[in-house]
């Protein structure tokens, strides 16, 4: 009786010994190529190479040395089909009957900004995926593993005798067609890049994520739901780890993807700043000398909105904030770090989901003290949002729609486009207030206003269909919370389009305005300004988050 033979020929090489040990004591013959024949010799497992079987040496400095039709055919011949197995007995070729096989490194490589246009394409793997693609396609009577995970479970199923299971071999074919199909859209999304950053978009684009979690359910308890990562998962909501609470749910993943977003922008600010996500959009933003400060401040802004919501902190939460956090019914906290006694208050209620992005060790119960460097939170911050592609995405019914990521305004960090339209300047502290109230509103939801005084908000108003009541909104809120509104400033996600908003704005107090500007009746709005004493600077780029 014939041996099975086995094809091995792998990019990453782990677990690839374990594998082809097992498959020899099992009686299979194990066929090889390059490297990973190197790999298998050097740890004493008999090995017979490719070249052996085609009868031709690998030529190009190895580029073509599996494309051959005793490779092929050895893989594709139907085994029920009296023809296929004549064909291959008249050319002398056998079957092989299981391949293992991953491809070149290209998104690794791709991954270092230096590589050139050259080494990326050696990095294009040929014969791998066509040897992939032939064994998936005969999956009823080829094995085909294309991730090392998979080797275990793999060699149970042989070691068993249950080598007609179709469902798990249905199993290793579908991955295999997942990972070719991941594998051509990275080839395809690198080709690309420099024409997106021209505007010109692929006439195709695949969105391919990996299965991160089954949620409980969606919206809705009616609706089914997932959350999948895009890359490796290091970038985003993927790359969070939670170290307390209910595991999280659909609507607590919307709110943290806004609660970091809205605090994106003060990745730079050496200020501890607090936000406070309700439905997505915040209800309060603050920042202060101490976390704790800041807190209380996002927290004031709007209490009752705060009821069951997201929290997000730029820098560790202590105890003192956690003091405090205890007092009220809060959904989920993501910060860069906790420290211990911090766990130990919040530890009390259970449910409270903890997550934390600073991902340095595997139990953060375990770190030694309470200091920590949150120098790579500061990155995780700043990169918010942009996924490894240039390119944001958005469902919409029938389709999705792909933009450019928005620019993150960061805080401290005045644009020399802003100018000054009005006769009165603002004064250093309205314009650090200003600086303050143009990165809040950059997370709200629109038609966004904002009130802010001494760096914290007082006043938000979101999701309006008119500015003016968004207006009217936050004055409402600033109210109802006690606060001062005489001397605050106001930031607006896009232009007044009549100078009604001006107006409420004086009257409700308000010193100082920012917004981007570009009506056909900015002359109005401004000189309503004037005639109020309340200055102006437009920021010559709008702010939408619909």
């Amino acid at each position: 009786m014939n041996k099975k033979k086995a094809l091995i020929s792998v990019s990453d090489k782990t677990g690839v010994v374990e594998l082809a040990a097992a498959l020899i004591e099992l009686g299979w013959e194990v066929l090889s190529t390059g490297g990973s024949s190197r790999v298998l010799r050097s740890a004493g497992i008999p090995v017979t190479d490719v070249k052996e079987v085609t009868k031709h040496d690998e030529i190009m400095e190895g580029r073509v040395k599996t494309l051959h039709p005793a490779i092929h055919a050895g893989i594709l011949a139907r085994r029920d089909n009296e023809l296929d197995l004549a064909t291959l007995e008249s050319h002398g070729y056998g079957t092989i009957d299981l391949v293992a096989v991953n491809l070149y490194p290209f998104e690794e490589t791709v991954s270092d900004p230096s590589v050139s246009m050259s080494q990326a394409m050696a990095q294009v793997d040929v014969g791998g995926p066509t040897m992939l693609r032939a064994a998936a396609k005969n999956h009823k009577d080829v094995w085909v593993v294309v991730d090392p995970r998979d080797y275990v479970k793999l060699l149970k199923v042989i070691q068993s005798g249950q080598e007609e299971t179709i469902e798990i071999r249905q199993d290793l074919a579908r991955k295999v067609f997942d990972h070719l199909s991941n594998y051509d859209r990275a080839i395809s999304g690198y080709l690309y890049e420099d024409a997106v950053e021209k505007g010109v978009y692929p006439l195709k684009m695949n969105l391919v994520g990996d299965l991160a979690e089954t949620l409980r359910y969606g919206e809705n308890p009616t609706q089914k739901a997932a959350f999948y990562s895009i890359g490796d998962g290091s970038h985003g909501l993927a790359a969070l780890k939670q170290v307390q609470g209910k595991a999280i749910s659909y609507n607590n993943l919307l709110d943290l993807d806004g609660a970091l977003l809205c605090l994106s922008p003060f990745a730079h600010c050496s200020d501890p700043v607090v936000c406070i996500v309700k439905h997505t959009t915040p209800c309060g933003m603050s920042k202060g000398a101490s976390l704790l400060e800041a807190y209380n401040g996002a927290h004031g802004c709007d209490p009752q909105s705060a009821f069951g919501s997201v929290i997000s902190t730029n820098q560790a939460v202590d105890a003192d904030v956690a003091e405090k956090m205890i007092r009220h019914f809060i959904e989920c906290v993501v910060a860069p770090y906790y420290t211990q006694e911090a766990l130990e208050i919040l530890s009390e209620k259970k449910n409270l989901r903890l997550m934390m992005w600073d991902t340095i060790a595997d139990d953060i119960r375990q770190l030694p003290g309470d200091e920590h460097n949150t120098s790579d939170s500061t990155n995780f911050l700043a990169d918010y949002g942009r996924i490894p592609d240039p390119t944001t995405f958005r469902s919409v019914y029938g389709g999705f729609l792909a933009q450019d990521p928005a620019p993150t305004p960061f805080y401290g960090m005045m644009n020399d486009e802003w100018k000054v339209v009005t006769k009165v300047s603002p004064t250093k502290q309205d314009l650090d207030d200003l600086c303050f109230a143009w990165s809040c509103v950059f997370g709200v939801k629109s038609n966004a206003i904002v009130l802010v005084r001494s760096g914290k908000t007082i006043g938000i108003g979101a999701g309006q269909m008119s500015r003016v009541d968004s207006s009217r909104l936050a004055v409402l809120k600033a109210q109802d919370n006690g606060a001062t509104l005489e001397g605050c400033v106001l930031a607006s996600d896009a232009f007044f389009p009549f100078r009604d908003g001006v107006d409420a704005a004086a009257e409700a107090g308000v010193s100082a305005i920012i917004q981007p500007g570009g009506s056909v009746r900015d002359e109005e709005v401004v000189r309503a300004a004037d005639e109020h004493g309340i200055s102006m600077l437009f920021t010559g780029n709008r702010s939408f988050r619909h």
